[in-house]
Order: C-alpha cells, then sequence, then structure tokens
C-alpha cells in the first residue's frame, strides 16, 4: 500500500529529528544563561534571557519560539515549565514534543497506516506535556505540605526581632525544595534591585497555589500599611493546616471510587493483551485499515470516562 521509498523518507525524517534533539540536549550551555535562569526572574528580564538563550540554540529552536509566540502560547508553557522547574525554555521543550510526535507518527504509519499514525503521533506528542503538568502538580502539591511549617518558620523569626527580608532568607537556608528554593529566588531577586512585594507575587504567579496567595497578600498588606504579621501568618498557618487535613480525608473518603476507575479503565487494555498472548492472529483483526478505528475509539472512550469519575471526586476545599 505504502512505498518503501514513503517509509525510508519517513523513518530518515524521524532519525533527524532524533539527532537533532540529541544535539541540542548535548551542546554546552552558556554559564551566564544558568546563573539567569536560577534567579527565576519574570517579568521582561526573563523573558529577554530566554529569547537570548533561543537565539544561540540555532535556527530550529527559534523557529519554533517564533510559531509559539505568534500562537500566543509561549508565556503560558513557560510559565509551566517555571512551575515544575524544568530548566528548559519554551522552544526547546516544543521541539520535544514535535521529536515524539514524529516518532510516535512513524510508529504507527508503519504499523498499520496513516490513520493509527495520527492518532499515535498526537498521543506521543501530548506525553511530555501530560510529564510537565503531572510534575508541576506534584511540585505544588509538595510545596503546599511545606508552607506550614514555612510560616511557623516566619512566624518564629518575625517574633524574635527579624525583619521580614531576614526570615525570608533563613527560610531558604533550613527548608529543602521546593519551598526553599523558591524562598531563596526572592532573596536572589532583592538582591538585584527588586522589591520586596515584586519578588513575592512572581513567585505566587509561579506556584499558582491559593494557600500562597493568601500568605502574599498578607504580607503584601504588612509592607505596605504596617501590621501585626506574625499573628496574621499564624492565623493563616492554622487555616493553611486545616485545609490541608481535609485534603486528606477526602482522598482517603474517596480512594475506592478512584481505585474503581483505575481498575475499569485499566480492564479492557490487561484483557487485550491477554488475548493478543492467547492468539495473536484473532486480535490481529482488529489492527486491519478498516478495523483500526474500533480500538481507537475505544481507548478514547476508556480515558474519556476515567477522566469524569476523577473530575467528580476532585471536590475543591
Amino acid at each position: 500500500m505504502y512505498s518503501p521509498l514513503s517509509f525510508g523518507l519517513l523513518l530518515a525524517l524521524c532519525v533527524l529529528l532524533l539527532a537533532l534533539g540529541a544535539w541540542r540536549s548535548l551542546e554546552p550551555r552558556d554559564p551566564v544563561d544558568e546563573r539567569l535562569a536560577e534567579y527565576g526572574l519574570g517579568g521582561g528580564l526573563a523573558s529577554s534571557a530566554e529569547g537570548a538563550a533561543e537565539a544561540r540554540r540555532g535556527p530550529a529552536v527559534r523557529g519554533i519560539g517564533r510559531l509559539l509566540a505568534g500562537f500566543g502560547l509561549g508565556p503560558g508553557l513557560a510559565r509551566a515549565l517555571a512551575r515544575a522547574d524544568l530548566p528548559m525554555t519554551a522552544a526547546e521543550f516544543a521541539a520535544v514534543m514535535l521529536i515524539a510526535a514524529c516518532t510516535g507518527f512513524a510508529i504507527g504509519f508503519l504499523r498499520a497506516g496513516i490513520l493509527l499514525g495520527l492518532v499515535v503521533g498526537l498521543l506521543f506528542g501530548y506525553l511530555p506535556l501530560l510529564y510537565l503538568r503531572s510534575r508541576g502538580a506534584r511540585r505544588v502539591s509538595a510545596f503546599n505540605a511545606q508552607l506550614p511549617d514555612v510560616l511557623t518558620l516566619l512566624v518564629g523569626g518575625l517574633r524574635a526581632g527579624q525583619g521580614l527580608s531576614q526570615a525570608i532568607a533563613m527560610i531558604a537556608g533550613h527548608v529543602p525544595d521546593p519551598a526553599g528554593k523558591e524562598f531563596a529566588r526572592i532573596g536572589r531577586s532583592v538582591s538585584l534591585g527588586f522589591s520586596l512585594p515584586w519578588a513575592l507575587n512572581d513567585m505566587a504567579d509561579r506556584i499558582g497555589s491559593d494557600d500562597l496567595d493568601l500568605v502574599v497578600a498578607a504580607m503584601n498588606i504588612q509592607y505596605e500599611m504596617g501590621g501585626n504579621l506574625a499573628t496574621n501568618l499564624e492565623i493563616i498557618g492554622d487555616t493553611v493546616r486545616d485545609r490541608i487535613r481535609i485534603k486528606r480525608d477526602l482522598r482517603v473518603f474517596t480512594a475506592q471510587q478512584r481505585m474503581t476507575g483505575y481498575v475499569l479503565a485499566a480492564m479492557p487494555l490487561a484483557l487485550a493483551v491477554i488475548l493478543y498472548l492467547v492468539n495473536p492472529g484473532y486480535m490481529s483483526g482488529l489492527w486491519q485499515p478498516g478495523m483500526v478505528i474500533v480500538p481507537i475509539v475505544g481507548a478514547a472512550m476508556m480515558v474519556l470516562g476515567l477522566v469524569v469519575i476523577l473530575r467528580i471526586l476532585d471536590v475543591e476545599v
């Protein structure tokens, strides 16, 4: 159905993209760019630094960066990368997604045709984005779990006579990642001449936590108008602890329902694998050009059902 020339060209394209991605990932980075990235600055300075870094990556990465900017996807992707603490630019991550999508398309195309190639290519291309979101969510969850202890240290430092900047520096030196790294970025931003409210708001935008927004709002009000910040942070710390406790109770109460959703989603896949091992000829009929739509629609419906179950169990606190 497809000529050997088309197979060869497609395989050569995938190998070329993989080689390009490996070469770009192994290319030595400018130490200045790495130091600027460690400061975690937002706004125009971070955009300029990211643009300068992409300019030294070659025309392919620059083209992807311009494409992302044209569709308005660059800032959101860069914010997600900063939230997940991945040392990559938005264009580099988009290049990884493109390489994964081309690899998946080649596998599906060589196995069962162009339709399956498109589906597998979209699936492979979405996997890096799924990893990015999962890593960012885990990091935000870890930050929220550390926040009550961070507030306790802040309250103790303020009541011991330290200023807010000194208390933040103490947290950066005594609290592990991710909270320690984020508060260390605040100290470095202030040392570069940015105001403390700007650095706090930048951290809140980067983390995207409702609990942290309360803390930053209290600090900004105290910075502008004064007040007993230690007492306010102590009250917020108690509120955050209660929210964390309620969320953990909800996960315990909904554990059986979530496990049911996972089992229902994995059961057809496990059954298909077992049938393929027992009778490969019987299952191979599903991968014919006219029947390949059946497993594709079935997999999509299983994923949709799992997403609906998890959304129902996702109770906001």
